[in-house]
């Protein structure tokens, strides 16, 4: 899976005779290839794909038509073959990514290059927003996965238990049922530090009457999935569950508002009104999801800040809070894919309050 024509298409309606595109995820979206340590180049008519020796038999045999490959070493520099590669198209104008080169890099690169390099802004940004069928194929796989070890750990977890022990059976088991690696570390907290969103797991052990807060996922296919479910450990008390049933009804409210092409705030909006109402909104403090894909954390994203109107494919999370400093908290995410009329979940565990016997 290689996205280069709908590159080359972007840089037409943009004016741009070339692309230099050197940071990893975005060299991946363009080439589906997933190791270069080089760089792609894309024209109007012509792209490459230019790595060293540790890939260059697997660049080969992965890449398809629609890129060159070719092979850089030290007789022969990436940055000579790239210049040589440029003069050959005839490339006047060659942006790159202003966001992901250092202010060193981009003046090496104009210097090597004999180009001044103009910023690409948000050209593969707005392009990797929208997932194609096959993208959200592998994000599926990697959210099936993620709920299979979920089920797996849920049948061990036991007052004793630490939170590491607790992240390594979910690691385990994910990579046992085909994860390619974690998408970001995984959050395991029980007790009070279930009110630190991003929790960092320890030694901590699990006590009856806990509650037990995990957010994880993994990768496949190069693709992220992300989710957090929040467990009772034994028993839970009235106030954990009237808490509890907020933050599913407002999760539930901001899927039911999510949809393409209306900003991301008035997904957050939808959510934020049912914790808000309940008397709980200075305790919910970070958005109600972001975007992910080949990252975790992608553009656009459904916070008080989004302004701009959700694609139409767009993978959005869907994880309000309430947390409760010292004391608890309680975070329910799912992920979304966005249509026009509505959205579809790629999550299918459940997320009614469960209570782990003892």
């Amino acid at each position: 899976m290689n996205n280069i024509g709908k590159i080359q298409e972007k840089l037409a309606s943009r004016g741009l005779d070339g692309l230099l595109i050197t940071e990893e995820k975005n060299q991946r979206y363009a080439s589906g290839f997933p190791f270069s340590d080089g760089a792609v180049l894309v024209g109007r008519e012509k792209a490459w794909l230019i790595t060293d020796s540790r890939y260059i038999e697997a660049a080969e045999k992965a890449v398809g038509a629609a890129l060159t490959v070719q092979l850089y070493d030290r007789q022969l520099p990436l940055k000579e073959l790239l210049r040589r590669d440029i003069k050959e198209a005839g490339m006047e104008s060659l942006a790159a990514e202003e966001g992901k080169l250092s202010f060193r890099d981009y003046r090496e690169y104009e210097k090597a290059l004999g180009l001044e390099l103009r910023p690409c802004g948000d050209l593969l940004q707005e392009l990797r927003a929208s997932k194609s069928e096959e993208e959200l194929k592998y994000m599926q796989q990697a959210q099936d996965i993620a709920e299979l070890a979920l089920e797996d750990v849920l049948h061990v977890i036991k007052p004793g238990m630490t939170e590491r022990e607790v992240m390594a059976e979910l690691v385990y088991s994910m990579l046992r049922r085909g994860s390619e690696g974690n998408s970001f570390d995984p959050i395991v907290v029980t007790g009070a530090k279930t009110s630190m969103p991003h929790g960092v797991p320890g030694d901590e052990e699990i006590q009856a009457g806990d509650f037990v807060t995990m957010d994880f996922g993994c990768i496949k296919g190069g693709y992220c999935s992300d989710m957090t479910r929040t467990v009772a450990v034994g028993h839970a008390t009235e106030e954990m569950k009237q808490v509890y049933d907020i933050v599913l009804k407002a999760q539930l409210a901001g899927i039911a508002a999510a949809r393409a092409g209306i900003p991301g705030r008035d997904i957050d909006a939808a959510a934020r009104k049912v914790i808000e109402a309940a008397g709980y909104g200075a305790y919910f403090g970070h958005g109600f999801g972001h975007s992910l894909g080949l990252d975790i954390h992608e553009s656009p994203s459904a916070n008080p800040s989004g302004l701009s109107p959700m694609p139409e494919g767009a993978v959005c999370s869907a994880e309000p809070g309430i947390y409760l400093p010292g004391r608890f908290g309680v975070r329910i995410e799912d992920v979304m894919v966005l249509e026009k009329g509505g959205c579809r979940l790629l999550t299918r565990a459940k997320k009614e309050l469960t209570i782990l016997p003892v």
